[in-house]
């Protein structure tokens, strides 16, 4: 319509109509076609284009009036019935077309907004979030973010992890709760798929990330899921990543991750004991001594916190969890057993047996207790087997061990093993990592004999004793 209109308005300024088809890229009967119209009154070019019937014979505006009485007689009716029995009447068209005459005919309900306003320690949303974080100096690292917030004081907290994993989400959010003073009667969850790992189309939860569920009953907490865009269901926290991204991510400049982390400390301070809540003009902090005898204490406290993971014990006398080796007693092979991973330490239960060992991070790293090391071996039958276990169990102990022991090998091929075996006592009766620390000094010096290992180690022992003296 505006190119209509510019037509018009240079026709009227004395053009010709070839100047103005060649000033417009207008066809020249076009210009002719239109100096003979009623003047433009809208720029509406839908609006004229229905108006005109410009464009292909709608297909199914034939069919207009027969699906109008189907939705008449039968509101709810699927689209897909429609469509079979308009196509039993003669539409050939396509589905697509079809189903969008039905939701322009369709009766439309409209729900109303209920808004979920709180009681005193009644909710709390939780909810990951992340974002790509700019620093001064001109690199930019996604950060990864879980925020809660209590629903009636608006009280928040945001911590930074490390991953959105369920061990992520389960320690932070008891931290969470921690730092408030109690649980609520309800957790609310905006990603159900980080707790749930099967559910019905209606939202129906069928089948529960197992380590959530426990973790839930250790904490003491109840758990409400709402469903991703569905702000029905969420009231007025709807947005509380948004709100965490808005107000502190994109309007603050950090010169690097600790400034963050230093920022987010006073963030934390302005929200929640300065700032009024723009909800209900209240300092969440007022509120909050007013929702805090409505929380409840933890069953447990944050750093004792076990998440249970179901496991077998290996054929090698070890559980195997995130790349990481825990020794168990031979008896306990191909049992299964049930492992209590806490923030630094893990416990593993398989029957009778138990074991506890520190958390291990690094990648491919192991932990064997000792009495492990020597049950497995008095386990094997024959002398090759002891052999070969021992030195499977020194190669355990990583890099160093692998290079030292190749040395050994290559230097001494049929007497290698009475090296295996007081390298082995060592191991148990020093310990991996400093027997490793050894290893590695002879690598350095070039001594590839086990006097040297026990001479550097005895020097460890009498400089530990020293010291503590």
């Amino acid at each position: 319509m505006l190119k209509r209109h510019e037509v018009e308005v240079l026709l009227k300024a004395g053009h010709s109509q070839a100047e103005v088809a060649r000033l417009t890229e207008v066809g020249l009967r076009s210009v002719q076609r239109l100096a003979k119209e009623v003047p433009v009154v809208h720029v509406d070019d839908a609006a004229e284009r229905k108006q005109r019937r410009i464009g292909r014979p709608n297909v199914v505006e034939n069919f207009r009036k027969q699906v109008a009485t189907i939705l008449e007689q039968e509101p709810d009716l699927p689209s897909l019935e429609i469509l079979r029995r308009v196509r039993e009447t003669g539409y050939e068209g396509g589905k697509t077309a079809l189903y969008g005459l039905v939701a322009s005919i369709r009766p439309q309900t409209s729900k109303p907004l209920v808004r979920f306003e709180g009681l005193p320690g009644e909710f709390s949303q939780h909810d990951f979030g992340q974002v790509d974080a700019k620093f001064l100096d001109g690199s930019i690292k996604r950060v990864h973010f879980f925020a809660s917030r209590l629903k009636y004081s608006r009280y928040i907290r945001v911590s930074l992890v490390e991953d959105e994993k369920v061990e992520s989400l389960v320690r932070t959010l008891a931290q969470h709760l921690q730092d408030w003073g109690g649980r609520p009667l309800l957790c609310v969850f905006d990603r159900p798929k980080t707790i749930a790992v099967e559910w019905e189309k209606n939202g129906k939860v069928t089948k529960w990330n197992s380590v959530f569920a426990c973790a839930t009953l250790e904490i003491g907490i109840g758990v409400e899921l709402c469903w991703p865009y569905q702000p029905r269901q969420k009231g007025s926290v709807e947005n509380l990543v948004g709100f965490v991204k808005s107000s502190f991510f994109k309007v603050r400049k950090f010169y690097d991750e600790e400034d963050l982390r230093q920022q987010l400390v006073e963030w934390h301070h302005e929200v929640n004991e300065e700032r009024p809540c723009r909800a209900n003009g209240i300092i969440p902090a007022a509120r909050l001594a007013e929702e805090a005898p409505r929380l409840r204490p933890l069953k447990v406290r944050p750093e004792e916190l076990a998440l249970r993971i179901p496991i077998y014990v290996g054929p090698t006398g070890t559980v195997l969890y995130e790349g990481h080796a825990y020794s168990m007693p031979p008896e306990a092979i191909s049992m299964p057993a049930t492992l209590y991973l806490y923030a630094d330490r893990v416990r593993i239960v398989a029957g009778r047996y138990k074991a506890e060992h520190p958390r291990k991070f690094v990648p491919q790293e192991s932990s064997w207790l000792a009495e492990h090391r020597a049950a497995l071996v008095a386990s094997v039958s024959g002398k090759r087997g002891k052999r070969y276990l021992k030195r499977q169990q020194l190669l355990e102990l990583g890099e160093p061990a692998i290079r030292y022991l190749t040395e050994l090998v290559h230097r001494r091929p049929r007497g290698w093993w009475v090296d295996v075996d007081r390298l082995h006592n060592l191991l148990q009766s020093h310990g991996p990592e400093v027997l490793g620390e050894a290893m590695e000094e002879g690598l350095n010096e070039q001594r590839f004999d086990v006097s040297f290992v026990e001479e550097f180690l005895q020097g460890k022992l009498n400089f530990s004793e020293e010291v503590s003296t």
